[in-house]
């Protein structure tokens, strides 16, 4: 997770939050994993893995599991979570990774690439950490979101953005990099992936009924993030 958005602060509040909402148990969550597909005895890396809960869901379909976030308070929630059962640390996005080129079958990067003003060196460090063949799969804000819910704005200009966010009654900001779809197409080709997938799922038929709005009630899908399924060469 970035720099520009500090986790620690609001790390509690915001896995309980995690935990049970619409957008991240009832959708992300259950659209990464579909992604994924069978895991076991697959070496993954969670790449900004915040407190835990997709390392955890993961462990649970039989992966070997690393994961980092540069929120140390994340961190030690995603710790309590799984004990020792995965690897746990504290790193940045983009920086360099202590683990050898070919290391891990998948990386899974969940709704953390929007923090990043520029995609290149997060993009060429999980290249050489998987191995030839092995799948990024990340999630990120929809690129029509920000010029939809600010009319005016440029859709084809990177533009940093900030949003007002409550996460279990407290209130926080997040800081994100808006960035048009083709700018992420050519990110990933420069950095020599294959786009496999990309996906626009519908939430989970799970979700209990107290937490969808009312507007969309009478639709099964709506827009917020979007998915990507990577093969490095």
């Amino acid at each position: 997770m970035s720099q520009n958005t500090d986790y620690d602060t609001f790390a509690e509040d915001y896995s309980k939050e995690n935990e049970s909402s619409l957008m991240n148990q009832y959708y992300e969550r259950p659209a990464m994993l579909k992604l994924a597909g069978n895991v076991r005895h697959r070496k993954i890396l969670d790449a900004g893995c915040g407190s835990g809960p997709l390392t955890e869901a993961l462990l649970e379909r039989g992966a070997h599991v690393s994961g980092f976030d540069s929120s140390q308070g994340m961190i030690n929630l995603a710790t309590k979570r799984v004990g020792d059962a995965a690897e746990l640390f504290v790193a940045d996005l983009g920086q360099p990774l202590p683990f050898a080129d070919d290391s891990f079958d998948d990386v899974v990067a969940s709704l953390v690439f929007h923090y990043l003003p520029d995609w290149s060196s997060a993009l060429q460090e999980i290249r050489r950490v998987l191995r030839p063949g092995g799948r990024l799969i990340m999630s990120v804000n929809h690129p029509i979101l920000y010029p939809w819910t600010n009319p005016g704005q440029d859709y084809f200009k990177l533009t940093k953005y900030s949003d007002d966010h409550s996460f279990n009654g407290q209130p926080a900001i997040l800081t994100y990099w808006h960035r048009p779809l083709h700018a992420m197409s050519d990110a990933f080709a420069k950095a020599g992936f294959g786009i496999e997938v990309i996906s626009e799922p519908p939430y989970s038929t799970e979700a209990p009924a107290e937490l969808v709005p009312d507007r969309l009630k009478e639709r099964d899908a709506f827009i917020s993030f979007i998915f990507f399924v990577l093969r490095a060469p």
